[in-house]
């Protein structure tokens, strides 16, 4: 008669079986794998290594191009902004200070001269700050020859009240020193910009330092803002610059949005790669090909030039 003592043992048979079948079979086994898994370790390190030596190589070949770009910016740029103010605008918290450093003192060694820097706040593109713009940019405390558009539209009347007091116009005369004072002065009340220099004077071209892309819902609508500032800067002075990097370049970024607006593009130059010496190049380029009227997208990005056409009588 089977009993538990019966059902036990043979449990306990089973499972010595099993045991004794994986001790065999992965004894069989446990070589081969092993050889075949050094093999592929061994293979990996190898390709580890090659990888670190590319990039290396690569990096030391950047770097010779980069000091090779940057002996050779004075000589390339020289002369090519003789006589011309240049406005600086920073459009973005995360524009680095080496980079407009950097490309300050490449405009200076083309013949220009930086007549001030300006830096947006947040607050110049949030929807919510609308009604107190429209409230300034309406009121009785303008600078007396200012005239905006009949528009309702803050983006646009703020554009072009900072257009008419910080551009010179082509072949015309310079704003009054005191308006643009004025304005300077009520608009950081807003907190919507900030004066980053001694003092901030009418230029003929502006060049607009921006970086990365704007994020969420409002992001087009941000950028929509900005174009209207660009917009009126170009009409109101001799053309605009706007430079950045390659995040800036993408859909949300003001780079790409001036880029993806066709009318907006035409007018309007763009340099994705401000950060190395190639791309301060461009700006400096693009910013003389602009006084002659001519405007396009530079740097690395889809459908760009390398760098502007340089001339023929530049050294």
């Amino acid at each position: 008669m089977i009993d538990f003592r019966y059902h036990l043992v043979s449990l306990i048979a089973v499972f010595l079986a099993i045991a004794l079948g994986i001790v065999i079979g992965t004894t069989q086994l446990n070589g081969p794998i092993l050889d075949r898994l050094e093999r592929q370790v061994d293979s990996l390190e190898q390709d580890k290594r090659a990888l670190e030596d590319s990039t290396r190589t690569l990096q030391s070949e950047l770097d010779t191009s980069d000091e090779f770009e940057t002996a050779l910016a004075p000589a390339l740029v020289e002369g090519a902004l003789a006589g011309t103010g240049v406005l600086l605008v920073v459009a973005s918290e995360e524009v680095d200070s080496d980079d407009v450093e950097e490309v300050s003192a490449l405009i200076t060694q083309a013949g220009g001269n930086v007549t001030g820097q300006i830096s947006l706040t947040p607050a110049y593109t949030d929807p919510s700050s609308e009604s107190s713009l429209l409230s300034y940019a309406t009121g009785s405390g303008l600078p007396a020859g200012i005239t905006l558009p009949d528009v309702d539209d803050a983006g646009q009347l703020v554009g072009s009240l900072l257009a008419q007091v910080l551009m010179v116009p082509s072949g015309g005369v310079a704003p009054d020193t005191a308006a643009t004072s004025s304005v300077l002065a009520g608009l950081p009340a807003l907190e919507v910009l900030t004066t980053d220099s001694d003092s901030v004077s009418p230029a003929n071209v502006a060049l607009v330092l921006t970086a990365d892309e704007f994020t969420g819902e409002q992001a087009a609508e941000r950028n929509e803002t900005l174009i209207e500032l660009l917009t009126a800067l170009d009409a109101a002075g001799s053309g605009v610059v706007v430079a950045g990097d390659a995040a800036s370049a993408r859909a949300n970024g003001l780079i790409g949005a001036v880029r993806d607006d066709t009318g907006t593009s035409a007018a309007i130059s763009t340099v994705d790669n401000i950060s190395s010496p190639a791309g301060r190049i461009s700006t400096v380029l693009a910013l003389r090909a602009e006084t002659e009227g001519t405007s396009g997208a530079y740097g690395t990005g889809e459908d760009t030039q390398p760098v502007p056409p340089v001339r023929s009588d530049t050294p």
